[in-house]
């Protein structure tokens, strides 16, 4: 980003760099590392966390490492730093604790384990930069708290498409408008896919593809969408959203929403299937002023009530660094929650299932999320998918059937049951 490159240039010139650990070392993980490794001047990847070394020393070996040392505490990882020598090792509590480390980047998709990382990381006051949307969606609020508490920074990251998104509504509301549709482009939606169906694909590009069908199910998006809505107060316009099949522009789903309806309930979060330019976001806006709304008109962007906002891609692994250099130098969060959720992503029955099946992963064979709001998840007592791996069924469900706490026992003694109550008593969802 613009004054993050410069300011970045002078950490490198003066031999400061951002120091950064990395805890996840999949295939978001890699390209992480290639990007910080060869395309980052004025930050160094000093240690890459993950429960396999292998994996960690691979992704040092491709972006072209070929010194790396194992750790096993912060003492031994801050002699690394020390020593200049990249380390890996399987512990994310010696990244959090050594006075090395300047900021964590977790992007393990693993919300159990996230939870244990990032609560880590600030209990050692260090900023966290989140490629988690599942960890975020599911415990992000109070997380969120527990970092302005400790005046620390937890943030999404730049270039997955929630902060696209955030960074297009800080642009519109700089310009005096008032954003009232976040969306997402997807490409696919089909909530019955399963890692099965979705092998090939991944196979080609090198995924988990437990993480591609979260993509394609529809769960992936659910959290992302959540995530913005707590970020802006937004909601959702229903259970799952809209989620309209559109294959023209989006600049045509400014005519699709009803301004006042948006202005009503404080904008809504939705996603479209299909529309160009994907697989990027727009952000729908309003603005009061007619003298502007003139000037609007006249930069081809129509007569309104709705204008048209979008970003023709999200780059991922290429802008993740941004967030990281927002963080550090500036205290800033790229995307984080307000407050208390405004919404939540529940677990849905992707297939019929027996009592005593144990629920598998997300984007799995059993389950897929759907967007809802927080008040009526909270009312209702429904099970946030991001708690469903590992519940057992104390009854049948049927298919689609959207799943509540009653449904299931919890598996015990997780650290993620332990912050949704302390988040349910602390942020409680209007």
């Amino acid at each position: 980003m613009i004054l993050i490159d410069s300011l970045l240039a002078r950490r490198e010139t003066s031999g400061e760099p951002i120091r950064v650990a990395l805890v996840g070392a999949g295939f978001m993980g890699r390209g992480i590392t290639n990007q910080i490794v060869n395309s980052v001047p004025g930050m160094r990847l000093v240690v890459i966390v993950n429960r396999t070394l292998e994996k960690a020393e691979r992704a040092y070996r491709d972006a072209g490492v070929r010194e790396v040392r194992s750790v096993d505490s912060a003492d031994d990882l801050d002699r690394a730093i020390a020593d200049g020598v990249a380390a890996i090792t399987t512990d994310h509590r010696a990244a959090a604790q050594a006075a090395g480390v300047d900021a964590i980047i977790e992007a393990t998709g693993a919300v159990e384990y996230g939870c244990h990382v990032v609560v880590s990381a600030l209990e050692s006051r260090k900023h966290v930069i989140l490629l988690n949307a599942e960890l975020d969606g599911t415990v992000g609020p109070i997380l969120g708290k527990r970092a302005r508490d400790a005046g620390i920074v937890l943030t999404g990251a730049d270039g997955d498409q929630p902060v696209v998104q955030m960074n297009l509504v800080r642009f519109v509301r700089g310009m005096g408008l008032t954003p009232l549709v976040c969306g997402n482009i997807k490409g696919l939606q089909d909530e019955y896919r399963t890692p099965a169906t979705q092998a090939e694909f991944a196979a080609r590009w090198g995924q988990d593809p437990y993480m591609v069908t979260s993509f394609a199910d529809g769960t992936k998006v659910s959290f992302e969408q959540a995530i913005v809505a707590n970020a802006t107060g937004m909601t959702v316009e229903r259970r799952g959203m809209r989620g309209a099949d559109h294959h023209g522009h989006v600049d045509e789903l400014t005519t699709a929403y009803d301004a006042d309806e948006l202005m009503a309930v404080g904008g809504v979060v939705d996603y479209v299937v299909g529309s160009r330019p994907g697989p990027g976001v727009f952000v729908l806006a309003k603005h009061d002023d007619p003298k502007q709304r003139h000037y609007l008109n006249l930069y081809k962007l129509g007569e309104g009530p709705l204008y048209s906002f979008y970003t023709p891609y999200h780059l991922c692994h290429f802008e993740v660094p941004n967030s990281v250099a927002r963080a550090v130098l500036f205290g800033d969060a790229a995307l984080a929650p307000l407050g208390a959720p405004t919404v939540e992503v529940l677990t849905t029955a992707k297939t019929d299932l027996a009592a005593g099946t144990e629920l598998d992963g997300l984007g799995g064979y059993h389950t897929y999320g759907v967007a809802e709001r927080a008040d009526v998840t909270a009312r209702e007592s429904l099970l946030p998918i991001g708690v469903a791996e590992g519940c057992r069924l104390v009854r049948d469900v049927k298919k689609d059937q959207v799943l509540t706490y009653a449904d299931v026992m919890l598996p015990q003694g997780r650290l993620v049951d332990e912050l949704r109550r302390q988040q349910s008593e602390e942020l409680p969802a209007a």
